[in-house]
């Protein structure tokens, strides 16, 4: 016998309920009446507020733009959110929190409602005290067959390919080109001041000329510094180019009066510590940096660390590694891609692994999908 109580859901897990219904009379049972409930439209999800709280109703759809189900155990409600939904959301800025209330998700299937459950606030993003994004947690992870129904798949696209890997160990500036130009799309090109780029080594030229229309190509979380923005250590011996989102580290070239060197040694320097070489020069660093920032920097991600060899071995049979010496002295880093995939493997001590790997489409986590991994986040 399945039993259902009065949210919609089943002893067997989330029920379809008609919509008709669950407007009607599941909602105000949720949100603690109707005669009080304040209903707003939110990045195309539909949110009701009551005394008791709240109700997010998300259409069938798996648009990024939108409020929807992101994955397994994420929801997303896309700004900008009126007052009230913002104040119920991340807590009323005159001491009356109220953001502790439940907050229950549901989507809406044609005629039929399916209620998930109930979520909590992982993360929010204000502008203005304006909330223009927040990630909800779902307390109850979905099923994959679940997940398939409510944040239906995308149609197939042509992901980025492969070609760029045959030059990584010959032509590595063809390499680079070839990445970069097909991970990001041209965005137009921009004027950029000139800093002596005879001065630079080929390498630095070539990316600056290509972030001209994919500034991304300089990067999202570490970054390599605009031309102009260029400068040498405090001793006037190495020219920092590259640095921490925070500024915890820098990577530097040799700085003479002499011509560039054509494939310089990269440092590396946390702090006031020795500094320490990268494995790679600055052709193949140059890569690995791409391909960093590419998997920091994508829309789908998929997470997970504290992993054993064997696991790292299984999950990346269906992948290809980049043919580098380790990037980062911090934690030795190697890279396995597929198309529109960018796969990071890193080990500090040689025996537990971090993975992250980012995706330009939902699809190309697919070869990931099935493994037996507890992934921390999979957008998959």
């Amino acid at each position: 016998m399945v039993v259902e109580d009065d949210t919609g859901m089943t002893d067997q897990g989330p029920a379809v309920i008609p919509a008709l219904s669950f407007d009607g009379e599941r909602v105000s049972v949720l949100v603690g009446g109707s005669v009080t409930a304040r209903r707003f439209t939110v990045g195309g999800a539909g949110v009701v507020i009551g005394p008791a709280g709240m109700v997010i109703i998300t259409e069938a759809s798996d648009a990024p733009a939108r409020s929807g189900v992101w994955s397994a155990e994420e929801v997303r409600l896309i700004g900008p959110a009126p007052a009230p939904v913002t104040e119920r959301l991340m807590g009323s800025p005159w001491g009356v929190d109220e953001s502790s209330l439940p907050i229950h998700i549901a989507v809406r299937l044609g005629e039929e409602v399916l209620y998930l459950g109930t979520a909590q606030v992982s993360q929010a993003g204000t502008s203005d005290g304006v909330l223009t994004d927040c990630k909800l947690r779902l307390e109850a992870p979905l099923s994959r067959e679940l997940l398939n129904r409510v944040r239906p798949p995308l149609p197939p696209v042509d992901l980025p390919g492969l070609g760029w890997l045959r030059h990584v160990n010959g032509d590595r500036a063809a390499a680079l080109e070839q990445f970069v130009t097909g991970w990001y799309p041209a965005a137009g090109a921009t004027e950029s001041p000139s800093c002596s780029p005879s001065r630079l080594p080929g390498g630095l030229r070539q990316l600056y000329r290509l972030a001209q229309q994919r500034p991304g190509a300089l990067g999202t979380q570490n970054s390599i510094l605009p031309e102009p923005d260029l400068h040498t250590d405090h001793l006037g011996e190495m020219l920092v180019f590259g640095v921490e989102n925070q500024g915890g580290f820098f990577w530097s070239l040799l700085w003479t009066l002499d011509g560039p060197e054509a494939d310089p040694t990269v440092w590396f320097r946390e702090f006031d510590e020795e500094p320490i070489a990268e494995q790679e020069p600055l052709s193949g660093f140059l890569i690995q940096f791409s391909l960093f920032e590419a998997s920091m920097g994508a829309d789908y991600l998929a997470l997970s660390n504290r992993l054993t060899a064997p696991q790292v071995e299984q999950l990346t049979q269906a992948l290809h590694l980049v043919p580098l010496r380790p990037f980062w002295p911090w934690a030795l880093t190697h890279f396995y891609v597929a198309p529109g995939l960018v796969v990071r493997v890193s080990s500090e001590g040689g025996e537990e692994f971090d993975l992250w790997a980012g995706a330009t489409h939902r699809s190309a986590l697919d070869p990931l999908a099935d493994l037996p991994v507890d992934w921390t986040r999979f957008d998959g």
